[in-house]
Protein backbone atom coordinates (compact mmCIF):
# COMPACT_ATOMS: atom_id res chain seq x y z
CA UNK A 1 0.00 0.00 0.00
CA UNK A 2 1.33 3.55 -0.95
CA UNK A 3 0.17 6.29 1.59
CA UNK A 4 0.64 10.01 1.11
CA UNK A 5 0.93 11.54 4.83
CA UNK A 6 0.49 14.94 4.89
CA UNK A 7 2.12 17.03 7.48
CA UNK A 8 5.03 13.36 7.81
CA UNK A 9 7.90 15.83 8.70
CA UNK A 10 6.15 16.79 11.98
CA UNK A 11 6.25 15.05 15.51
CA UNK A 12 3.71 13.10 14.77
CA UNK A 13 3.57 12.78 11.30
CA UNK A 14 7.11 11.33 11.07
CA UNK A 15 6.57 8.70 13.98
CA UNK A 16 3.39 7.66 11.24
CA UNK A 17 6.27 7.09 8.51
CA UNK A 18 8.44 5.25 10.65
CA UNK A 19 5.44 3.12 11.61
CA UNK A 20 4.44 2.33 7.58
CA UNK A 21 7.71 1.76 6.75
CA UNK A 22 8.21 -0.71 9.44
CA UNK A 23 5.09 -2.59 8.36
CA UNK A 24 6.23 -2.59 4.72
CA UNK A 25 4.50 -0.11 3.32
CA UNK A 26 5.21 2.92 0.30
CA UNK A 27 5.36 6.47 1.90
CA UNK A 28 5.21 9.71 0.23
CA UNK A 29 5.62 12.79 2.16
CA UNK A 30 4.11 16.22 1.99
CA UNK A 31 4.89 18.92 4.27
CA UNK A 32 5.48 22.96 3.65
CA UNK A 33 8.45 22.43 6.67
CA UNK A 34 6.52 25.23 8.41
CA UNK A 35 6.45 23.48 11.69
CA UNK A 36 8.43 20.43 10.81
CA UNK A 37 11.73 18.98 10.25
CA UNK A 38 13.47 17.88 6.95
CA UNK A 39 16.01 15.95 9.54
CA UNK A 40 12.93 13.19 10.71
CA UNK A 41 12.35 12.25 7.10
CA UNK A 42 14.42 8.89 7.16
CA UNK A 43 15.04 8.73 3.60
CA UNK A 44 11.71 8.79 1.76
CA UNK A 45 9.92 10.90 -1.01
CA UNK A 46 9.66 14.54 0.04
CA UNK A 47 7.15 16.86 -1.67
CA UNK A 48 7.63 20.65 -0.05
CA UNK A 49 4.86 22.36 -0.86
CA UNK A 50 1.07 23.82 0.45
CA UNK A 51 -1.63 21.53 0.33
CA UNK A 52 -3.89 25.05 -0.65
CA UNK A 53 -1.97 24.38 -4.10
CA UNK A 54 -4.06 22.59 -6.18
CA UNK A 55 -1.41 22.49 -8.68
CA UNK A 56 0.99 21.21 -6.39
CA UNK A 57 -1.60 19.04 -5.13
CA UNK A 58 -2.62 17.25 -8.71
CA UNK A 59 1.60 16.69 -9.39
CA UNK A 60 1.49 14.98 -6.32
CA UNK A 61 -1.42 12.58 -6.86
CA UNK A 62 -0.31 12.45 -10.65
CA UNK A 63 3.50 11.12 -10.22
CA UNK A 64 2.20 8.39 -7.42
CA UNK A 65 -0.41 5.88 -7.36
CA UNK A 66 -1.85 6.46 -3.95
CA UNK A 67 -3.44 4.18 -2.58
CA UNK A 68 -4.78 6.33 0.76
CA UNK A 69 -4.17 9.31 2.58
CA UNK A 70 -3.37 10.07 6.19
CA UNK A 71 -3.78 14.18 7.42
CA UNK A 72 -1.79 15.38 10.26
CA UNK A 73 -0.87 18.84 8.34
CA UNK A 74 -2.31 21.50 10.81
CA UNK A 75 -1.50 24.75 12.61
CA UNK A 76 -2.37 23.65 16.11
CA UNK A 77 -1.24 26.33 18.69
CA UNK A 78 -4.50 26.63 20.91
CA UNK A 79 -3.36 30.06 21.88
CA UNK A 80 -2.54 31.09 18.91
CA UNK A 81 -5.88 30.37 17.24
CA UNK A 82 -7.33 33.00 19.91
CA UNK A 83 -5.26 35.33 18.39
CA UNK A 84 -5.24 34.65 14.84
CA UNK A 85 -8.45 33.16 14.41
CA UNK A 86 -8.10 33.30 10.53
CA UNK A 87 -4.91 32.00 10.03
CA UNK A 88 -6.70 28.64 11.42
CA UNK A 89 -9.95 28.41 9.28
CA UNK A 90 -7.55 29.19 6.06
CA UNK A 91 -5.09 26.58 6.90
CA UNK A 92 -7.00 23.82 8.82
CA UNK A 93 -10.06 24.34 6.89
CA UNK A 94 -9.03 25.10 3.65
CA UNK A 95 -5.80 22.37 3.05
CA UNK A 96 -8.59 19.12 4.16
CA UNK A 97 -11.14 20.84 1.53
CA UNK A 98 -8.34 21.16 -1.30
CA UNK A 99 -6.99 17.53 -0.50
CA UNK A 100 -10.37 16.22 -0.85
CA UNK A 101 -10.91 17.59 -3.94
CA UNK A 102 -7.71 15.59 -5.45
CA UNK A 103 -8.10 12.93 -3.65
CA UNK A 104 -11.94 12.75 -5.75
CA UNK A 105 -10.07 13.86 -8.56
CA UNK A 106 -7.39 10.80 -8.55
CA UNK A 107 -10.27 8.14 -7.09
CA UNK A 108 -8.86 8.02 -3.36
CA UNK A 109 -11.30 6.86 -1.56
CA UNK A 110 -9.84 6.43 2.10
CA UNK A 111 -8.50 9.18 4.31
CA UNK A 112 -7.41 8.97 8.29
CA UNK A 113 -7.85 12.48 9.81
CA UNK A 114 -5.64 14.06 12.73
CA UNK A 115 -8.38 15.48 15.08
CA UNK A 116 -8.19 16.29 18.73
CA UNK A 117 -9.62 16.34 22.16
CA UNK A 118 -10.00 19.98 21.71
CA UNK A 119 -13.17 19.21 19.68
CA UNK A 120 -15.15 18.81 23.28
CA UNK A 121 -14.19 21.83 24.43
CA UNK A 122 -15.23 21.83 28.52
CA UNK A 123 -16.05 17.93 29.10
CA UNK A 124 -19.20 17.28 30.78
CA UNK A 125 -18.37 13.81 31.65
CA UNK A 126 -15.25 11.75 32.40
CA UNK A 127 -14.12 9.51 31.01
CA UNK A 128 -14.84 11.48 27.20
CA UNK A 129 -17.03 9.63 25.28
CA UNK A 130 -17.27 10.11 21.58
CA UNK A 131 -20.90 10.52 21.38
CA UNK A 132 -20.34 13.13 24.66
CA UNK A 133 -20.67 17.19 23.37
CA UNK A 134 -18.61 19.30 20.99
CA UNK A 135 -18.45 22.48 21.77
CA UNK A 136 -14.84 23.57 21.15
CA UNK A 137 -13.89 26.57 23.16
CA UNK A 138 -10.67 28.25 20.87
CA UNK A 139 -10.76 28.21 17.15
CA UNK A 140 -8.12 25.29 16.69
CA UNK A 141 -10.74 22.70 18.16
CA UNK A 142 -13.55 24.41 16.11
CA UNK A 143 -11.25 24.02 12.86
CA UNK A 144 -10.86 20.41 13.71
CA UNK A 145 -14.69 19.96 14.46
CA UNK A 146 -15.46 21.88 10.98
CA UNK A 147 -12.81 19.05 8.88
CA UNK A 148 -15.20 16.38 10.89
CA UNK A 149 -18.18 18.08 9.53
CA UNK A 150 -16.35 17.97 6.06
CA UNK A 151 -15.64 14.57 6.06
CA UNK A 152 -19.28 13.30 6.35
CA UNK A 153 -20.54 15.03 3.71
CA UNK A 154 -17.73 14.35 1.33
CA UNK A 155 -18.47 10.54 2.09
CA UNK A 156 -22.66 10.81 1.35
CA UNK A 157 -21.10 12.69 -1.90
CA UNK A 158 -18.03 11.01 -3.09
CA UNK A 159 -17.76 7.70 -1.51
CA UNK A 160 -14.27 8.97 0.12
CA UNK A 161 -14.25 7.00 3.53
CA UNK A 162 -12.66 8.49 6.68
CA UNK A 163 -11.58 8.05 10.56
CA UNK A 164 -10.87 11.15 12.63
CA UNK A 165 -9.22 10.28 15.36
CA UNK A 166 -9.63 12.43 18.26
CA UNK A 167 -6.38 12.01 20.75
CA UNK A 168 -5.68 13.64 23.73
CA UNK A 169 -1.97 14.65 24.75
CA UNK A 170 0.23 12.91 22.54
CA UNK A 171 3.76 12.46 23.98
CA UNK A 172 7.29 10.80 23.94
CA UNK A 173 9.22 9.88 21.06
CA UNK A 174 10.22 6.81 18.95
CA UNK A 175 12.35 3.47 20.60
CA UNK A 176 15.29 4.43 19.09
CA UNK A 177 15.77 7.53 19.48
CA UNK A 178 16.49 9.08 15.97
CA UNK A 179 13.08 10.94 15.56
CA UNK A 180 11.65 12.95 18.66
CA UNK A 181 9.28 16.17 19.90
CA UNK A 182 10.85 19.10 18.67
CA UNK A 183 8.07 22.14 18.44
CA UNK A 184 9.17 25.89 18.48
CA UNK A 185 7.81 27.69 20.64
CA UNK A 186 7.49 24.33 23.03
CA UNK A 187 4.18 24.13 24.46
CA UNK A 188 3.92 20.21 25.49
CA UNK A 189 4.52 19.54 29.33
CA UNK A 190 6.82 16.32 28.80
CA UNK A 191 9.20 17.97 26.80
CA UNK A 192 9.26 21.52 28.43
CA UNK A 193 9.98 19.35 32.11
CA UNK A 194 12.52 17.49 29.68
CA UNK A 195 14.13 20.47 28.39
CA UNK A 196 14.65 21.88 32.06
CA UNK A 197 16.45 18.47 32.80
CA UNK A 198 18.59 19.05 29.97
CA UNK A 199 19.39 22.50 31.22
CA UNK A 200 17.64 24.31 28.25
CA UNK A 201 15.61 26.48 30.53
CA UNK A 202 16.26 26.83 34.33
CA UNK A 203 12.71 25.58 35.63
CA UNK A 204 9.28 24.73 34.80
CA UNK A 205 6.20 26.13 35.91
CA UNK A 206 2.94 24.27 37.18
CA UNK A 207 0.21 26.42 36.30
CA UNK A 208 -2.38 26.67 39.28
CA UNK A 209 -2.11 23.84 42.57
CA UNK A 210 -5.96 24.47 43.44
CA UNK A 211 -8.10 22.50 41.20
CA UNK A 212 -10.41 19.99 42.48
CA UNK A 213 -7.85 17.07 41.86
CA UNK A 214 -5.94 14.57 43.76
CA UNK A 215 -2.75 16.96 44.41
CA UNK A 216 -4.79 20.41 43.32
CA UNK A 217 -2.78 20.18 39.95
CA UNK A 218 -4.62 19.61 36.14
CA UNK A 219 -5.07 15.54 35.03
CA UNK A 220 -4.20 15.02 31.61
CA UNK A 221 -4.19 11.58 29.56
CA UNK A 222 -0.89 11.25 28.03
CA UNK A 223 -0.32 8.69 25.01
CA UNK A 224 2.54 7.76 23.21
CA UNK A 225 3.00 8.56 20.12
CA UNK A 226 4.19 5.24 18.00
CA UNK A 227 0.56 4.32 20.01
CA UNK A 228 -1.01 6.89 17.78
CA UNK A 229 0.68 6.13 14.84
CA UNK A 230 0.10 1.96 15.27
CA UNK A 231 -4.19 3.50 15.64
CA UNK A 232 -4.13 5.40 12.12
CA UNK A 233 -2.80 1.89 10.72
CA UNK A 234 -5.28 0.02 11.98
CA UNK A 235 -8.34 2.67 11.15
CA UNK A 236 -6.69 3.14 7.81
CA UNK A 237 -6.66 -1.42 7.15
CA UNK A 238 -10.48 -1.51 8.41
CA UNK A 239 -11.49 1.14 6.04
CA UNK A 240 -9.97 -0.63 2.84
CA UNK A 241 -11.36 -3.59 4.53
CA UNK A 242 -15.22 -2.23 4.11
CA UNK A 243 -15.68 -0.83 6.81
CA UNK A 244 -17.40 2.55 7.76
CA UNK A 245 -16.53 6.16 8.60
CA UNK A 246 -16.26 6.46 11.57
CA UNK A 247 -14.55 8.86 14.66
CA UNK A 248 -12.50 7.28 17.52
CA UNK A 249 -11.27 8.27 20.74
CA UNK A 250 -7.58 7.97 21.60
CA UNK A 251 -5.91 8.38 25.16
CA UNK A 252 -4.39 6.10 27.43
CA UNK A 253 -7.43 5.06 28.97
CA UNK A 254 -6.53 6.87 32.73
CA UNK A 255 -5.11 10.61 33.89
CA UNK A 256 -1.72 11.68 35.56
CA UNK A 257 -1.84 15.04 37.09
CA UNK A 258 1.24 18.04 36.55
CA UNK A 259 2.83 16.95 39.71
CA UNK A 260 3.07 13.21 38.63
CA UNK A 261 4.58 13.80 35.39
CA UNK A 262 7.02 16.36 37.25
CA UNK A 263 7.95 13.41 39.93
CA UNK A 264 8.31 10.80 37.13
CA UNK A 265 10.23 13.02 35.06
CA UNK A 266 12.69 13.82 38.33
CA UNK A 267 12.82 9.83 38.89
CA UNK A 268 13.33 8.56 35.13
CA UNK A 269 16.34 11.30 34.79
CA UNK A 270 17.78 11.21 38.41
CA UNK A 271 17.68 15.42 37.89
CA UNK A 272 15.47 17.46 40.56
CA UNK A 273 13.89 19.34 38.17
CA UNK A 274 12.99 22.87 39.40
CA UNK A 275 9.08 23.52 39.12
CA UNK A 276 6.98 26.61 40.66
CA UNK A 277 3.20 27.01 40.81
CA UNK A 278 1.90 29.67 39.05
CA UNK A 279 -1.60 31.28 38.41
CA UNK A 280 -3.81 29.47 36.69
CA UNK A 281 -4.48 29.66 32.77
CA UNK A 282 -7.49 30.70 31.63
CA UNK A 283 -9.56 28.10 29.93
CA UNK A 284 -7.76 25.00 31.43
CA UNK A 285 -10.10 22.47 32.40
CA UNK A 286 -9.22 20.49 35.64
CA UNK A 287 -9.18 16.51 34.07
CA UNK A 288 -9.33 15.36 30.61
CA UNK A 289 -9.62 11.67 29.95
CA UNK A 290 -10.30 9.60 27.11
CA UNK A 291 -12.22 6.96 26.86
CA UNK A 292 -10.97 4.73 24.40
CA UNK A 293 -13.31 1.46 24.34
CA UNK A 294 -14.29 2.13 21.36
CA UNK A 295 -11.08 2.37 19.46
CA UNK A 296 -9.88 -0.55 20.97
CA UNK A 297 -12.62 -2.84 20.55
CA UNK A 298 -13.38 -2.05 17.00
CA UNK A 299 -9.91 -1.26 15.58
CA UNK A 300 -8.48 -3.63 18.17
CA UNK A 301 -5.88 -1.25 19.16
CA UNK A 302 -3.72 -2.71 21.87
CA UNK A 303 -1.17 0.74 23.35
CA UNK A 304 2.08 -0.74 23.90
CA UNK A 305 3.44 2.21 25.99
CA UNK A 306 0.65 3.00 29.03
CA UNK A 307 3.09 3.79 31.66
CA UNK A 308 3.87 7.17 32.04
CA UNK A 309 7.39 6.03 33.38
CA UNK A 310 7.99 4.34 29.67
CA UNK A 311 6.48 7.06 27.39
CA UNK A 312 9.15 9.63 29.44
CA UNK A 313 11.91 7.14 28.73
CA UNK A 314 11.46 7.31 25.25
CA UNK A 315 11.31 10.94 25.06
CA UNK A 316 14.25 11.22 27.77
CA UNK A 317 16.18 8.92 25.18
CA UNK A 318 15.30 11.59 22.25
CA UNK A 319 16.14 15.07 24.23
CA UNK A 320 19.06 13.96 26.08
CA UNK A 321 20.59 12.69 22.59
CA UNK A 322 19.19 15.82 21.58
CA UNK A 323 19.16 19.27 23.53
CA UNK A 324 18.47 21.74 20.94
CA UNK A 325 15.76 19.51 19.09
CA UNK A 326 16.39 18.95 15.00
CA UNK A 327 18.91 21.82 15.20
CA UNK A 328 22.04 20.47 16.44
Amino acid sequence: MKVLVCGGAGYIGSHMVAHLLENNHEVVILDNLQSGHKSSVLGQKLYVGDLRDSEFLDKVFTENKIDAVIDFAANSLVGESVTNPLKYFDNNIHSVVKLLGAMNKHGVKYIVFSSTAATYGEPESTPIQEEDRTFPTNPYGESKLAVEKILKWCDKAYGIKYTALRYFNACGAHVNGQIGEDHNPETHLIPIILQAASGVREKIMIFGDDYNTKDGSCIRDYVHVSDLASAHLLALKRLQNGGDSRIFNLGNGKGFSVKEVVEVARKVTGINIKAEVAERRAGDPAILIASSDKAINELGWEPKFNSLETIIETAWKWHSAHPNGYNE
